[in-house]
């Protein structure tokens, strides 16, 4: 989400297939740089070539031109990569974030390169139970800090809910600064709050 001084990106940790929970502990909120992150939902393996493709192409700009890539070229770069994979696409979901020269921004990404801006979005199968808090916390100018908890509050009603939601979650901010990772007990202090 798009707070007035930066942007949140938060996912849980489980991976499933089918019924089974495969992994307990998945990566799916990954640095691209110091000021854009990718969240990931869909099939494991298609997520971390995207991602490392995604990281390696902002690098290369950013080693040639000397500046920062601004995050819509990143989402864009991105959903060019996944439309020209048009006889097998890519089995994911893709939110892309970060702050630039031009402010906070989010993206979201549909497998076939589709690459929509908001100021709220969210994807994988939890994904209409944190629509639900969302659409009814969510207000603009929201502080990153007031951000955090509400993207807290929205992945912890998924994870009651859906059951290939779960096991912790991942966060982080970006503002001017730069990005910044949540720890696992600063999340679990907030979500001790939130049920209290």
């Amino acid at each position: 989400m798009v707070c007035h001084d930066g942007v949140v990106m938060a996912t849980e940790m489980r991976a499933t297939m089918g019924h089974l929970i495969a992994h307990k502990n998945t990566q799916k909120l990954f640095r691209i740089s110091d000021h854009i992150a990718l969240t990931v939902a869909g099939l494991v393996g298609d997520a971390q070539m995207l991602a490392r493709w995604l990281s390696a192409e902002v690098k290369l700009y950013e080693l040639k031109r000397k500046q920062p890539m601004a995050v819509q070229a990143a989402s864009t770069l991105m959903a060019n990569i996944m439309n020209g994979r048009r006889y097998m696409p890519f089995w994911v979901q893709l939110l892309i974030g970060g702050v630039d020269r031009a402010g906070g921004h989010v993206y979201s990404l549909d497998a076939a390169g589709g690459s929509i801006p908001d100021t709220f979005t969210t994807t994988g199968s939890g994904s209409p139970f944190v629509y639900g808090v969302l659409e009814d916390h969510f207000r603009e100018g929201l502080s990153v800090a007031e951000g955090r908890e509400l993207a807290i509050r929205a992945l912890t009603v998924a994870m009651k809910r859906d059951s290939a939601s779960g096991d912790g979650i991942s966060l982080c901010t970006i503002d001017s600064s730069g990005y910044t990772a949540m720890d696992a007990a600063a999340v679990t202090k907030i979500q001790a709050k939130l049920a209290a």
